[in-house]
């Protein structure tokens, strides 16, 4: 084995699933930011930890609630999900600029992005600091899903989205790059 840096390591450890987290801001106003960053933490009772940077906008609104909705857009929403990750919502109201639609949840205060594969209803219950991150951990409260929408999107490097089903097929003529 040979020593990588940390471009080559994260090239070799991709894809990761690629998912939106959809907070509010102080104002109530949703937003949405794309992360691969996350994992489940415990079955009993389901629980789910992101990361989000200190200097984003959504580090920001998830400091004044503390609940968010986690998405895993689908098969085409890339395009969408792709400018959720590289825009901030300090400049933009997502929702506005793409074509995604928010669906009124059941237990907590942000939306569900419509069409998601799935969707995680969060409330957090703890937060760790752990460098430039911070990394909230929230119960479940309430899941939602589309089962005919089972290709769901993965991060490559920081430089594309694929899409790959629950069976594990890859879609690669979906391969989105900006």
């Amino acid at each position: 084995m040979k020593e990588l840096d940390r471009n080559e390591a994260l090239e070799l450890a991709s894809p990761f699933p690629y998912v939106l987290a959809v907070t509010l801001d102080e104002r109530d106003r949703p937003n949405i930011i794309g992360l691969s960053w996350w994992m489940f933490t415990s079955w009993d009772p389901l629980m789910i930890a992101i990361a989000v940077g200190h200097q984003k906008y959504s580090h920001e609104c998830l400091e004044h609630h503390k609940e968010f909705v986690l998405c895993f857009p689908s098969e085409g929403q890339e395009k969408d999900a792709w400018t959720c990750g590289v825009k901030s919502g300090r400049d933009m109201d997502k929702f506005q600029e793409t074509e995604f639609r928010p669906v009124h949840s059941k237990c907590v205060k942000p939306p569900i992005i419509e069409g998601s594969t799935i969707a995680y209803e969060c409330k957090i219950m703890k937060q760790v600091e752990t460098g430039d991150h911070t990394v909230y951990i929230a119960n479940v409260m309430a899941t939602h899903g589309c089962p005919d929408r089972i290709n769901h999107l993965y991060l490559v490097h920081y430089t594309k989205l694929i899409s790959i089903g629950c069976a594990g097929e890859i879609k690669t003529d979906l391969i989105f790059k900006e």
